[in-house]
């Protein structure tokens, strides 16, 4: 009985729904062609990164090797969009990395990677808002936080006079929400403030470039101690000079800081059934949105550090005050006019992603259903958008920017991480069928006759996906992400490798052999027969190096981001174990059929 229990228990942990049927070709709700989605892409992805993250990553974590920052955190976006790519060609379902862990790994993880992100959108709104905010208090001169001190402050603490405004910015966010409005109706406007935001950052990348000084991208502690900043033989908080004035740690941790700034292009795939042709157009959109966000991010980055030396830009530097340096004070005002509009286009489209996804688990039993409560006419789930539209302004309120920052990029890490993970099973599948009794027959037959031999792992029998091949490549690639997680863990002490430490060094060996081997084992199966529009070339590979990049950025992430993110994952686990496990639409039906 145990045995069985256990059994029983297991199964529900990794099981997975059938696919549904997607959206016909000719259906006339399928409106988007790969400019729109582009758009959307781009428009959603160049927010609030370029305006205020930079001064961030600059004033004391990379110096103008922001650049190098900006190259590595791109790099390890398109290969995770490579994988989203392929998983769309496969699935194409409008939907999230919930949706393409649950049917691929099953149920467990897919709530993992739901609850995570749910708290990573919300920590996305919370840095919107300060941003909007930010933004707003900069035209006005600061004369918001300024008023705020000197009429409450005698009522409520310090921290809650200079941030009070962000309550009040948190309500109007709600406010707006509440409106539930039909997000199609703004797509034109969005298209319209995405060519905006375009054109203000092209100005800004040519103003670098002509008012930029190549000078500032090798400073030395002469020009600190010219500029009265420094009169020590240490530069300590202001690096060690030169392009790289951080050192390499420096740029792992900026890197990892600025991935957040590739965070946007999940809204070409929670488009999928509104795609013209969504086998072509859905990568597409994905690749090029990100290529283009990634010239963008290093044109912007090099001209703000050859337009402003680096330690003059502070935590809480917004992009627009780098004209200030230079003198063109109309230009200030232009570029902070032009990223007030486009924060608040990013505010009205924040939301929904979190109202989605709520709403989804929800609906599979995996949350509580009050959240999956639809207000009558405009169909929006309205418990999940009143309880966390709360939620974000006092994330915003508590936390500062960076630890939001890294608090999403960590949630997107991860689940970029099992997108590229279920991309590495599918492929090694073989076919799946919708008709539970179809797939039944397939397993009874065929498959009985397969032996696990130590030959059958270098030398398969089939040229065809079987499924005995899809268990192996499903172990395999199981272990693969837990050794790659390992080597992330030990490469992260690399001070201590390069010292010599023969130890370690012997353990860095002995998991790159292991990674080697099973790779090997995994690259010998036979893949699926299943034609894509698009596939992930050079597979095992390109899989495999997204997980390693978005691991080992995940292992920059400072301990108190890991403390809020452990945190957030256990209140998520228990709700899951006491409450979602047993309601889950899932696993009562596999319950009831059993």
């Amino acid at each position: 009985m145990l045995h069985q229990a256990l059994r029983r228990f297991g199964q529900k942990l990794v099981h997975r729904p059938p696919l549904k049927e997607p959206v016909a070709e000719d259906d006339p709700q399928r409106r988007l062609s790969t400019l729109d989605l582009v758009a959307l892409g781009v428009g959603r992805t160049v927010s609030v990164g370029v305006y205020v993250l930079a001064g961030e990553v600059v004033s004391n974590q990379a110096g103008p090797s922001i650049v190098i920052c900006f190259l590595v955190a791109g790099l390890s976006s398109v290969l995770s969009g490579l994988c989203y790519a392929e998983i769309t060609a496969r699935v194409p379902l409008s939907g999230s990395s919930y949706l393409y862990t649950y049917v691929t790994i099953g149920e467990l993880w897919a709530f993992i990677t739901g609850w995570n992100l749910i708290f990573s959108l919300v920590a996305d709104t919370a840095n919107v808002t300060r941003a909007w905010t930010l933004a707003f208090a900069n035209l006005l001169g600061n004369q918001i936080s300024q008023t705020l001190r000197e009429s409450i402050l005698l009522h409520v603490p310090q921290v809650l006079a200079e941030y009070l405004v962000f309550f009040v910015v948190g309500l109007v966010l709600l406010l707006m929400e509440l409106q539930t409005l039909n997000h199609s109706q703004f797509f034109l406007i969005t298209e319209v403030i995405t060519l905006v935001k375009l054109l203000v950052l092209g100005f800004v990348i040519i103003s670098g470039f002509i008012k930029g000084d190549l000078h500032n991208w090798t400073l030395t502690e002469d020009d600190y101690i010219m500029a009265g900043l420094n009169d020590t033989s240490s530069l300590s908080p202001l690096g060690s000079g030169g392009f790289v004035p951080f050192g390499f740690e420096g740029i792992l941790h900026g890197a990892a800081t600025c991935f957040y700034t590739f965070i946007g292009f999940h809204n070409i795939f929670e488009r999928v059934e509104e795609a013209q042709n969504p086998q072509h157009s859905v990568p597409m959109g994905i690749v090029i949105s990100l290529f283009i966000c990634l010239l963008v991010y290093f044109g912007v980055s090099s001209a703000l550090t050859l337009m402003v030396p680096y330690y003059k830009l502070q935590p809480g530097s917004t992009l627009p005050e780098a004209f200030l340096h230079i003198g063109w004070a109309p230009a200030y005002y232009v570029v902070a006019f032009g990223f007030l509009c486009s924060l608040s286009s990013s505010l009205l489209g924040s939301m929904l992603p979190i109202r989605q996804l709520i709403h989804k688990m929800a609906k599979d039993g995996l949350l509580f259903p009050v959240l999956a409560r639809i207000e009558t006419g405009t169909y929006a789930p309205i418990m999940a958008t009143v309880i966390f539209g709360i939620t974000a302004p006092v994330m915003a309120v508590f936390f500062g920017l960076t630890d939001l920052v890294n608090f999403r990029s960590l949630g997107s890490l991860l689940a970029y991480s099992l997108v590229a993970l279920c991309v590495l099973i599918l492929r090694y599948q073989p076919q799946r069928r919708n008709e539970e009794n179809e797939a039944e027959v397939q397993e009874e037959n065929g498959p009985a006759e397969e032996r696990l031999t130590l030959q059958g792992l270098l030398f398969p029998g089939s040229s065809t996906a079987t499924p005995l091949s899809g268990q192996v490549v499903y172990v395999c690639s199981s272990l693969l992400a837990l050794l790659l997680t390992l080597l992330c863990l030990v490469l992260a002490q690399w001070p201590v490798l390069l010292s010599g430490d023969p130890v370690w060094i012997s353990v860095v060996m002995v998991l790159l052999m292991l990674i080697t081997g099973i790779t090997g084992v995994i690259w010998r199966q036979p893949q699926s027969s299943s034609p894509l529009y698009f596939k992930v070339p050079a597979l095992p590979l390109v899989p495999l190096l997204s997980i390693f990049m978005n691991v080992y950025l995940m292992m920059q992430m400072t301990a108190g981001t890991w403390a809020r993110f452990g945190v957030s994952t256990l209140i998520g686990l228990a709700i899951y174990f006491s409450y979602g496990i047993k309601h889950s639409v899932e696993g009562v039906g596999m319950a009831n059929s059993t």
